[in-house]
C-alpha cells in the first residue's frame, strides 16, 4: 500500500512536471506568434508621405498656423526612415521657400534617408519655388504639374527702413553698440554702402550654396544652373524640358515612382506621416504672429531662398 501510494505521488509530481512544460512551451509558442504577427505588421510594404505645406522654417511652433516648420518635417522623415516597413519616402511639397536653414535642416534628414536606403520622390502641387525647390532637388525623383510654378533659385534679404516715419513721429535713437555693424538691418536707419556691400555677399554666399545643392543633385554644371537661377519661376512643363524636374503627374503618380524605386511589387499601402498644415486653431491674426515674432521682428531683417 505504501509503495502504491509513493508511485502514485511520483506520478502525480511527474505530470505536474509535464503540466508546467506544456504551459511553458504554450506561453513561449503565444509569445513567438505574437511577435511574428508584430514583424509581419512591421515589414508590410509602405510608401510614407510627408506633407511640407507653407512658407517654411526652422524650428518648431504649431502646426495649425500655416507654416512648414524643419523639426516637425525632420522629425516624419526619420519617423519613416527607421520603419521598416516603409521602403520610400514622397514629400508632398507646397510652399513658396522659407529661410535658407529651414531648408538645409530638411536636406539634411533627406540625405540621412537616402543613406540608409530609403529612396525619396518629390511631388509638387500649386507651388514648390525657392527654398522649397532647393530641399526637392536632392530627390531621387521630382514630379511636377504642368502648371506648378516651380524654380526660383536664388535667395533675398528685406531690410525695411522707417527712420523717415519715426522722425515724422518725434521717435529718437540712441545707439550704444560695440562694433560697426552691430545694428545693420535696425529699422531706425537705412544701410550703409559698407552694409549693402556686405548683404550683397551673404546673400551671394547663400545662392551659391544653392546652386552648388541643385547642380550637384540634378547632374548639371554649376554653369548651367546659373543660367537658370536668376529668380525666375517655371511652370513644370518647362521644368522638366529644363531638367529641373523629372516627370508630370500627381501625387499618385509619385507615390506609384516611389513604390518602383522602394521595389515594392503590387498595390503598396501609404502611411500618411502628418497633415498639411492650415490656418486653424487661433482666434486672430495676433495669435499667428505671436508665435512668428523671433522671425518676423528680428531686426536683420529676413534672409529667405
Amino acid at each position: 500500500m505504501e509503495k502504491l501510494e509513493k508511485n502514485s505521488g511520483k506520478r502525480a509530481i511527474k505530470y505536474l512536471v509535464i503540466a508546467v512544460v506544456l504551459g511553458a512551451a504554450l506561453v513561449l509558442g503565444l509569445l513567438v506568434a505574437t511577435e511574428t504577427i508584430r514583424d509581419v505588421r512591421l515589414v508590410r510594404e509602405e510608401i510614407a508621405v510627408i506633407y511640407v505645406q507653407g512658407a517654411m522654417i526652422a524650428g518648431n511652433v504649431p502646426n495649425e498656423i500655416g507654416y512648414a516648420t524643419s523639426e516637425d518635417i525632420c522629425k516624419n522623415i526619420r519617423d519613416a526612415t527607421d520603419e521598416l516597413s516603409v521602403k520610400a519616402i514622397v514629400l508632398r511639397v507646397n510652399s513658396p521657400g522659407g529661410t535658407p536653414a529651414a531648408a538645409q535642416e530638411i536636406i539634411t534628414e533627406i540625405k540621412n534617408a537616402q543613406e540608409k536606403g530609403k529612396p525619396v520622390v518629390i511631388s509638387m502641387g500649386d507651388i514648390a519655388t525657392s527654398g522649397a525647390y532647393y530641399i526637392s532637388a536632392p530627390a531621387e525623383r521630382i514630379v511636377a504639374n504642368p502648371d506648378t510654378m516651380t524654380g526660383s533659385i536664388g535667395a533675398i534679404w528685406v531690410f525695411v527702413n522707417r527712420s523717415e516715419y519715426y522722425s515724422d513721429e518725434g521717435i529718437d535713437f540712441y545707439i550704444a553698440k560695440s562694433g560697426e555693424f552691430k545694428d545693420m538691418g535696425a529699422d531706425w536707419r537705412g544701410l550703409t554702402e559698407e552694409e549693402k556691400e556686405y548683404a550683397d555677399q551673404i546673400v551671394m554666399a547663400v545662392y551659391e550654396r544653392f546652386v552648388n545643392e541643385v547642380a550637384q543633385s540634378r547632374n548639371m554644371s554649376t554653369y548651367e544652373v546659373r543660367k537658370l537661377a536668376d529668380g525666375r519661376i517655371y511652370l513644370g512643363a518647362s521644368a522638366k524640358n529644363l531638367g529641373l524636374i523629372d516627370e508630370l503627374g500627381n501625387l499618385h503618380d509619385a507615390i506609384d515612382i516611389a513604390a518602383k524605386l522602394g521595389g515594392i511589387k503590387g498595390m503598396p499601402h501609404v502611411r500618411y506621416m502628418n497633415e498639411p498644415s492650415l490656418h486653424i486653431g487661433f482666434d486672430s491674426e495676433s495669435d499667428i504672429r505671436y508665435h512668428l515674432r523671433y522671425l518676423e521682428e528680428n531686426r536683420y531683417g529676413q534672409l529667405l531662398s
